[in-house]
């Protein structure tokens, strides 16, 4: 519940009344001209001043309530309802062995691909607030590590809890795109995304790319294909009998392979180098696919004039009493 006044520029005249104040303080009370009218106040009560001021008193607070009436007291509070299509979007991650390639930087330190691909993941779901999300993880096998959800604290955690290998150090890009068009098969969104991001060449799995592209395609999704990783030999940490040593190493990237995946998914390939650049592709697509959210606000008022009125009618009628009565004056 919030208070605010409906016409707060109406407050100004509380100026006015406290200039009515005063001068009703500081004018001269009416005198009878007599030559001995200066005896009359020894006969004066000490107290009959302070009960003259009470209509002038009464009066002032029947008049400020007056003005806070007429600027219309409110309570309220405001609710909202969001109306978007959404988008649905599937994303397939490769965690495969060959992730741990350290050719990526976090704060200007090296690190694995997959932990910057985690981080950027990351940004791009928080970024998504209406759309329902999934998660692929896939290596020598493919599976669901999220169902598409809205409940983005969950899909954070389990993008934290990706690890290398953690489906196998091969590349099955083909069951990866199938469990990813299988996740959207059935529901109904105005659009449906799949991003696929891996480093390395599809090796593994029964199905090849190009037939779970145009499966998925069918089924009226959009495909984004990310490769990752730099160009030429990448450096890895590999265990050895005098400790841990980077040796460089190549890593096939199939590029002709995630081009084909996108034009048949009617989206885009994109080449990730880097941490900044991988940033850059997921801006990409968030704008390209971005959602379209629909706000309506609803204001819930509660009027407080009654408040506020009677008891200005009251101290009105109050006053009107007692200077008819008790503080009856003598013309």
């Amino acid at each position: 519940m919030m208070f605010r006044f409906a016409y707060p520029v109406l407050l100004v005249l509380l100026t006015g009344v406290v200039g009515y104040l005063i001068f009703e303080i500081l004018k001269k009370p009416p005198a009878v001209t007599h030559s001995m009218a200066s005896r009359l106040v020894e006969l004066a009560d000490r107290g009959s001043t302070i009960w003259q001021r009470i209509p002038l008193a009464l009066r002032a607070l029947c008049l400020i309530l007056l003005v806070l009436t007429a600027a219309r007291p409110q309570y309220y509070n405001v609710s909202r309802e969001i109306r978007s299509p959404g988008v649905d979007i599937v994303m397939c991650v490769d965690t495969s062995g060959s992730m741990q390639a350290l050719d990526f930087e976090l704060n200007d330190e090296p690190v694995d691909r997959l932990t910057a691909v985690k981080k950027v993941v990351s940004e791009f779901i928080q970024k998504r607030e209406v759309d329902r999300i999934g998660l692929v993880v896939f290596g020598e096998a493919a599976f669901t590590q999220a169902p598409l959800t809205l409940d983005k604290g969950l899909l954070l955690g389990l993008v934290d809890k990706m690890t290398i290998g953690m489906a196998g150090d091969r590349t099955a890009v083909g069951s990866a795109l199938a469990i990813g068009g299988k996740r959207l098969k059935d529901l109904k969104a105005e659009s449906k995304i799949l991003i696929l991001l891996t480093d390395g060449r599809h090796n593994a799995g029964d199905l090849t790319p190009q037939q779970a592209a145009e499966a998925v395609q069918a089924l009226g999704v959009k495909i984004y294909t990310i490769g990752v990783g730099g160009k030429g030999p990448a450096p890895f940490r590999v265990k050895s009998l005098i400790g841990t040593r980077i040796v460089h190493r190549k890593v096939d990237l199939d590029e002709g392979t995630l081009i084909k995946i996108a034009d048949i998914g009617g989206g885009k390939y994109f080449r990730a180098t880097d941490t900044d650049g991988l940033a850059e592709i997921y801006d990409i697509i968030d704008q390209a696919e971005k959602t379209e959210i629909k706000v309506k606000q609803f204001f819930h008022f509660r009027e407080l004039y009654p408040y506020f009125l009677v008891p200005a009618l009251i101290l009105l009628g109050l006053e009107i009493m007692l200077k008819s009565t008790i503080l009856r004056t003598v013309p």
